[in-house]
């Protein structure tokens, strides 16, 4: 690959990105890559499906990301019962001015924790759809713009799957990632409970610095998209996403929304590395957690004992690397 002098000054950026991380882990131990993974959706714009057993501190990740950024923040518990006008809002009857007013759910704000979203039933987790995709949301007629930044950070038990609906794909799609956190390590567990101890038990996320300004993270956002991908890169990342809808082992492949998350997520990580162009690199690290949610495994292959993690290795090993 030929080599780009630096076209865009990521100074600024790359010193940002350091102060976010180093905010962020004043509460969150180790999940390093998760952390990265969280940042280059924030970038790209793209939602979150988080997934992982109770007690790895997602909700906590989520209330600090948005402390950082100094932006609204809402966590709604996802239940059986939950309707969708309990998260888009309702019109309720004014009587003394004879008409009716919106009054606005949850879903208005700026990064939405959507817990455990596979507890509701298919109608509530339908009315993210127009949220996550268009950015609006409508209701009796009328159309209302949701704000920028805006993120929906859900999350789901891999475990305990009792009394849940499964995500249906065209929600499932929509999501730029589907991130797995894992168990701390030793070391990491040692370190969190010193932590704790030292707290005394307590957490305010009212210290954290607000690194990120909504404003410039705006201005850094259009920054992003200006990153350079070569036409080889392109074609690499057509080249992947059509190798999956050739292969006989799965029975649902990428959309051309995973092409266009790919460029985007390679992009934004290609910034936060200092760096104003694309890499294969960059393209293979954001790759598994783009795909993993939107494929799905032949009976066969789920007969065989198969994993997404076998499919995306050979993807990778099979598709040539640009030069």
């Amino acid at each position: 690959m030929e080599q780009f002098e630096q076209r865009i000054d990521l100074s600024n950026f790359a010193e940002i990105v350091k102060n976010i991380r180093s905010e962020i882990n004043q509460y969150i131990v180790g999940q390093e890559k998760v952390i990265d993974q969280l940042l280059i959706a924030l970038l790209a714009d793209g939602h979150v499906l988080i997934e992982g057993v109770p007690g790895l501190a997602k909700t906590l990740l989520a209330r600090v990301l948005a402390r950082i950024i100094d932006v609204d923040f809402k966590r709604i518990q996802f239940t059986p019962d939950l309707l969708p006008s309990d998260i888009i809002g309702t019109s309720v009857f004014n009587m003394q001015e004879s008409k009716f007013h919106f009054n606005k759910g949850p879903l208005f704000s700026n990064i939405v924790l959507a817990d455990e979203i596979n507890r509701s039933p298919a109608k509530t987790q339908a009315a993210l759809f127009e949220a996550m995709e268009e950015r609006q949301i409508s209701v009796d007629g009328s159309t209302y713009p949701l704000k920028a930044p805006f993120l929906v950070l859900a999350t789901q038990n891999p475990v305990d799957m009792e009394g849940t609906y499964r995500l249906p794909e065209a929600q499932i799609d929509r999501f730029l990632f589907k991130i797995t956190v894992e168990y701390p390590s030793l070391e990491e567990e040692t370190k969190i409970l010193t932590n704790h101890q030292n707290r005394g038990g307590n957490i305010d996320i009212k210290t954290i610095n607000k690194v990120l300004p909504k404003k410039e993270l705006e201005t850094i956002r259009e920054t992003v998209k200006n990153i350079h991908v070569e036409d080889s890169l392109i074609d690499y990342i057509s080249r992947l996403v059509i190798k999956t809808r050739n292969n006989p082992d799965l029975f649902l492949a990428a959309s051309p929304r995973a092409s266009i998350a790919i460029l985007s997520a390679s992009k934004a990580y290609a910034a936060m590395n200092g760096r104003d162009f694309v890499t294969p690199d960059d393209v293979k690290f954001v790759l598994p957690p783009i795909l993993i949610h939107r494929l799905i495994l032949s009976p066969e292959k789920e007969i065989d004992g198969s994993t997404f993690d076998d499919i995306l290795k050979e993807l990778i090993e099979t598709v040539e690397i640009p030069r």
